[in-house]
């Protein structure tokens, strides 16, 4: 399906009706439900076929270009003829939803159309670790669908992950895994999950009416449970994060699930995989994808609640449009912060007061390495990002290549580029770009007595240090 944002401002209620009015800033698509899964997929370096139907109505051909342009094989998306592509519109105003507009038709899809899907996708599986099932109960996914689809696995020995939908889970026989939420759950077994106990006994109901052996029980803040046939349940505990946005939450769960198992993963490494993406994708807002490099970070440290703060630049330049429209002004510093101290947290802090949001960009390793020479950086990007995610001062934080910080001021535009004291305006890179859109460079005095070099070669002087 396909999921269309439309973002702008409410400051008014409309005078003909007691309902919000909404200034249109800008409108995007992205790929949802199955394509969602699938985009997933791909952030996290996966080679993916896509599979289902669209239809024959140009927004049809945008979710297929759409999957195209990500490299999916898109060839078993089958365009229907008659059949509207199903979209789901969500209008927001300051990163919250106000509403949602679904297109879409119960029709089912036509048994000619389930055959042309069934015989591409079957011709696709020859070179795939995993099969994920997304039903959000369209039309397609029937049980002559289903069971053709758990036959194929089958025969090439390949698990199949479901991501179900209604109450009738013994639609899903076959299937290696299903992966409910705590509200699905307790509809497809027909009881209330109000404690542990009743969750143990709505997922018993499931194994038994579903002949499914395995199933993950996702709970929100409280993580989710794994529960296999025979076995004590596993919890996977989540990490408190701040939550902006539930939608495709449940994508990005089986995305990592099939990934971490077609990878080599056992169960419990890639519950815990799947749950710490979904603590990451919850703090962004839209149908969003997680990245290896988020996800790494985030298994780093117990304490990563504050990573939420790292975003790429497509995520960045959408949210200087939002800080824009509020009139608030933007404040980028850049460097490689090997080794934070005091002169660094004076930057920042002294960064901060001259605008409304700051923007930290940081060198990575390879970059550090070019400027510094060799031995550095002595602390890798992903703990000198999650360093700066815990500094109070610091609002985003992004990672890039030394060569694209031209490309990173383009796109952001800061209003406020800062560098330390010890730099001239003629040294400080970026300065051109930023005067000429109108924005300003200002140089921050320098604690004296601080250097990142000085501190490290100091370290490495002491007896013992450096010597094996």
């Amino acid at each position: 399906m396909l999921d269309e944002y439309v973002w702008g401002e409410v400051e008014r209620i409309s005078p003909e009706a007691p309902v919000p009015v909404l200034t249109v800033a800008r409108e995007e698509h992205t790929l949802g439900g199955a394509g969602n899964v699938a985009a997933n997929l791909v952030a996290l370096g996966a080679r993916v076929a896509a599979a289902g139907v669209a239809g024959d109505d140009r927004h049809g051909a945008m979710l297929r270009r759409r999957l195209q342009d990500l490299g999916i094989d898109a060839n078993a998306v089958v365009a229907e003829a008659g059949r509207p592509t199903t979209r789901k519109t969500r209008v927001i105003a300051d990163r919250q939803q106000v509403l949602r507009i679904d297109r879409e038709t119960p029709r089912a899809v036509r048994a000619e159309t389930v055959a042309a899907i069934l015989a591409r996708l079957e011709a696709g599986m020859t070179s795939a670790g995993a099969v994920l099932v997304s039903d959000y109960g369209k039309g397609l996914l029937t049980r002559q669908m289903l069971a053709g689809i758990m036959a194929a696995a089958r025969r090439r020995g390949m698990p199949v992950l479901v991501d179900p939908k209604g109450d009738d889970y013994s639609r899903y026989a076959g299937a290696t895994l299903i992966t409910p939420n705590r509200k699905e759950a307790a509809q497809a077994a027909g009881i209330a999950i109000v404690d542990e106990a009743s969750l143990h006994r709505a997922a018993s109901i499931i194994h038994e009416r579903s002949g499914v052996e395995r199933l993950v029980v996702t709970c929100g803040p409280e993580g989710m449970v794994l529960f296999e046939k025979g076995r004590t349940p596993r919890v996977i505990r989540s990490e408190a994060r701040q939550v902006f946005d539930v939608s495709g939450a449940g994508d990005t769960v089986i995305a990592v699930l099939g990934l971490a198992l077609a990878a080599g993963a056992d169960w419990i490494e890639a519950a815990g995989l799947a749950n710490a993406a979904a603590g990451i994708v919850v703090g962004k807002v839209g149908t969003a994808t997680v990245s290896r490099k988020e996800l790494a970070l985030a298994l780093g440290s117990a304490g990563a609640d504050r990573l939420d703060k790292l975003k790429d630049i497509d995520e960045l330049e959408a949210l200087a449009a939002e800080v824009r429209k509020r009139g608030q002004r933007i404040v980028l510093t850049n460097g490689c912060f090997d080794f934070l101290h005091a002169g660094h947290l004076n930057l920042f802090s002294a960064s901060r007061r001259l605008g409304d949001v700051l923007v930290v960009a940081i060198d990575d390793d390879e970059s550090v390495r070019a400027i510094k020479g060799p031995g550095r950086p002595v602390i890798s990007v992903r703990e000198r990002v999650r360093t700066l995610c815990a500094l109070d001062a610091v609002d985003h934080v992004v990672v890039f290549s030394g060569r694209d910080l031209g490309k990173l001021i383009d796109r952001l535009r800061p209003d406020v580029l800062t560098k330390g004291g010890n730099y001239s305006p003629d040294d400080v890179v970026g300065r051109r770009r930023v005067e000429a859109y109108g924005g300003r460079v200002e140089l921050i005095p320098i604690t004296e007595g601080f250097s990142s070099r000085a501190v490290i070669e100091s370290i490495r002087r002491e007896p013992g240090v450096g010597n094996g």
